[in-house]
């Protein structure tokens, strides 16, 4: 302070007024650093909140599918087996994350679910061939893209699974009405309250809610159970 009283009076006060805003400068961004971490921890509560709020919901409707689903889910089981047992195949179809499920459930068949050392199980996703998908809806419609390939692939027997958490894909129905034709067992995974897709199909399997995220988590639990059950009683416990 002695060596600022020995400057000139107007660097002085040059000086002191930087300093004066310098200090306020420093107080605000303390400030607003202080606020930011106390809002980061109200979010990251609120998140918590959030994220239990989705878990429960999703435990909810798993356990209504063991009070209410658990039948046809055998039945399903059963069937698979049995088609196997003949010399038969599973195909897989749907939209979407559906197309995605179908893809992941056909796969755990072909290369394995839990045992390394088992013959492959024949098993088909009919989401993968982008030239079919392209051609048919570019030749046909949107809607023909899988019943096309349900009429050059499934045989008498085959296990035909239609995915929509909606049960209203206008191309996951025409696929196993098709199928019907030549056929097949008919399974659908759907969402609940549904009616478009009861005519066509053996066994629906219809998750008890209408929140698509919650219906495709109970999809692909419900398909690893399937998968896991064929697995083990097609090769024993290895």
């Amino acid at each position: 302070m002695k060596k600022l009283n020995r400057l000139p009076i107007f660097l002085r006060e040059v000086i002191l007024v930087a300093k004066n805003k310098y200090t306020k400068f420093s107080d605000s961004i303390i400030k607003k650093g202080v606020e930011k971490v106390v809002r980061d921890t109200n979010d990251d509560h609120n998140f918590n909140i959030e994220i239990k709020k989705r878990i429960k919901k999703s435990i909810t409707i798993k356990e209504k599918i063991i009070e209410d689903n658990i039948d046809v889910i055998s039945k399903v089981v059963k069937k698979i087996i049995e088609a196997y047992q003949q010399g038969k195949k599973t195909i897989w179809f749907g939209n979407g994350g559906s197309a995605a499920d179908a893809q992941h459930l056909a796969c755990e068949l072909v290369s394995r679910f839990h045992m390394a050392k088992r013959p492959a199980i024949p098993s088909l996703a009919l989401t993968t061939n982008t030239s079919i998908l392209t051609a048919v809806s570019n030749d046909f419609n949107f809607d023909n893209v899988f019943e096309r390939q349900v009429e050059a692939f499934a045989e008498e027997g085959d296990v035909l699974i239609g995915i929509t958490t909606s049960g209203t894909s206008a191309n996951v129905i025409k696929a196993l009405k098709f199928g019907k034709k030549k056929g097949t067992i008919n399974v659908a995974f759907t969402g609940e309250n549904i009616s478009k897709i009861e005519d066509v199909v053996d066994y629906l399997v219809d998750v008890p809610s209408r929140d698509t995220p919650r219906i495709q988590e109970a999809h692909i639990m419900i398909g690893h159970i399937i998968c896991d059950l064929v697995e083990k009683t097609l090769f024993g416990e290895k």
